[in-house]
């Protein structure tokens, strides 16, 4: 009879383990959650890639290298 209440003792301590463990993992991915969304939407560098393509494009189309039309598909691409 000793022998059946240690294997119940057994599985409840793996219950229990395992509970926290998963417990340990929700904290985790709710912790990366918090982290993402509080990301800024773009980084800098990106911004300022588009910042220098837009000054390019503006600086041909001003030269008449690009007409209106080319001018406004390209800004449409790149924005």
């Amino acid at each position: 009879m000793l022998v059946g209440g240690m294997a119940m003792g057994s599985r409840m301590a793996s219950k229990q383990a395992a509970q926290a463990e998963a417990l340990k993992e929700q904290s985790a991915h709710d912790a990366l959650q918090k982290q993402a969304a509080a990301a800024p939407p773009a980084p800098a560098a990106q911004m300022a890639d588009v910042t220098a393509q837009l000054q390019k494009l503006a600086e041909l189309h001003k030269s008449g290298v690009l007409t209106d039309e080319e001018f406004a598909a390209a800004k449409k691409k790149i924005l």
